[in-house]
């Protein structure tokens, strides 16, 4: 691996695309000690004390909202309004229109999200302000509004800086912030375990339990990730002029988990948005929103649940269409053995696409749901970093090696995946 890295790293092309994304990263992490003005952090620190979903979502800000940073609110606002566009997408044929356009109505859809993104983003920041009045200097008009405008500035600047890595860096940017995000927090969850281990709380044998958890678990992300289902493919021979063309026969690739990570990180998000306005007014009704949302509430574990199956077959759905495979397939002369070209090939893609997404969408929740397990069988408290975390660090780490793998395929060299 190491031999194939220093080949990468000879790479000019690709050797700028990864200076370019670790400098964004960096980038990223100063943002996240620059605090908001105005604000008293000690009145801040009391709200993580109690174990609330602030410390939850605090893993995906990189610590931003524990230090009440310009990237409090991280880039959940910019993954609400993609959500809510690609709903809209469906019921809107305008959008639908859009959608199919190519490059130009993509890049129109986008900044529709871009739109979304500040709307969303400078409501929550108000949200916020309001909420932790207790910790603000002196609370009066110019300070909401300073405080508002600080927080969707760093939201828009997060979503600059992923659009950037997406098109200069390797990766994809978004899914790279929250990584860099969750990265961050590990050396603070080790210096927490160790004292633990030193105050008694918890003894050696519980933390063997959760390293040997944690393997198993990367190990079925990593396998679950890379599974796939190969539907074969025979292809007629035709005669073009004087050559004969076609006659091979090859399959159809379709993984297990074809939305990768996006089912978790838009569930999380969408469940973090309500929750965290609930929370942050001081209201008898927002308070039981609150509770009712509190990561280890039952209400929360359930919705979470839905919400990943029903995102892993939306997104599967939106990336994958059968119908269009089928298409391709009878217009190169293609076909399933044992199945007609057209609609009778289309309805076998969908049918199996439909179980195994359903196998993909059962492990993403088992996945997301089992600190709540783990934090039982261990006895380790405040086990935030768990499932979630780790697939999303685990997929996007996949998927960016699947980029460089492609690059240094392009130039006939040997990469990570053999």
């Amino acid at each position: 691996m190491l031999a194939t890295l220093a080949r990468a790293w000879k790479i000019g092309d690709l050797r700028r695309r990864i200076l370019f994304t670790l400098w964004m990263m960096m980038a990223f992490r100063v943002g996240t000690h620059i605090p908001v003005p105005g604000i008293d952090t000690a009145v801040i620190q009391e709200l993580f004390r109690e174990g609330t979903l602030f410390q939850f979502l605090d893993i995906f800000s990189g610590g931003a909202l524990k230090a009440f940073s310009i990237f409090a609110m991280s880039i959940t606002p910019y993954i609400n309004a993609s959500i809510i566009m690609q709903l809209l997408t469906v019921v809107i044929p305008y959008l639908e229109r859009l959608s199919k356009e190519g490059e130009e109505g993509r890049k129109k859809i986008a900044q529709y999200v871009r739109y979304g993104t500040v709307g969303l983003a400078l409501i929550q920041a108000v949200g916020m302000a309001f909420g932790v009045r207790a910790a603000v200097i002196d609370f009066n008009f110019f300070s909401v509004a300073t405080i508002a405008i600080s927080l969707t500035a760093g939201t828009a600047f997060l979503m600059w800086l992923g659009e950037l890595i997406t098109d200069r860096g390797i990766g994809n940017g978004i899914s790279l912030i929250i990584f860099a995000g969750i990265v961050s927090r590990l050396p603070a969850g080790g210096v927490r375990m160790v004292e633990y281990l030193a105050a008694g709380t918890v003894n050696i044998f519980n933390v063997f339990i959760l390293l040997a958890l944690a393997v198993l678990v990367i190990a079925a992300v990593v396998a679950i990730q890379q599974g796939e289902r190969k539907i074969p493919v025979q292809y007629a021979k035709r005669v073009v002029g004087r050559r004969l063309y076609g006659g091979q026969a090859t399959h159809i690739p379709l993984k297990v988990n074809t939305a990768g990570v996006i089912p978790v990180i838009f569930a999380a998000s969408l469940l973090a948005f309500p929750a965290t306005i609930a929370q942050l007014v001081p209201h008898p009704w927002f308070q039981a929103v609150a509770n009712a949302f509190n990561f280890t509430s039952p209400w929360y574990v359930a919705s979470y649940a839905l919400l990943i199956i029903f995102f892993t077959y939306f997104y599967t759905a939106i990336i994958f269409n059968p119908a269009d495979v089928a298409d391709n397939l009878k217009k190169y002369g293609g076909f399933i053995p044992g199945l007609r070209p057209g609609r009778p090939t289309a309805e076998h893609i969908d049918r199996v696409l439909t179980r195994i997404t359903l196998a993909g969408a059962l492990f993403l929740t088992l996945i997301a749901i089992m600190p709540n397990f783990v934090i039982g069988i261990t006895g380790i408290p405040g086990l935030y970093f768990g499932g979630t975390a780790l697939l999303i660090v685990v997929g996007v780490a996949l998927e960016t090696m699947k980029q460089i793998e492609a690059h240094l395929l392009m130039r006939h060299y040997q990469g990570f995946i053999r």
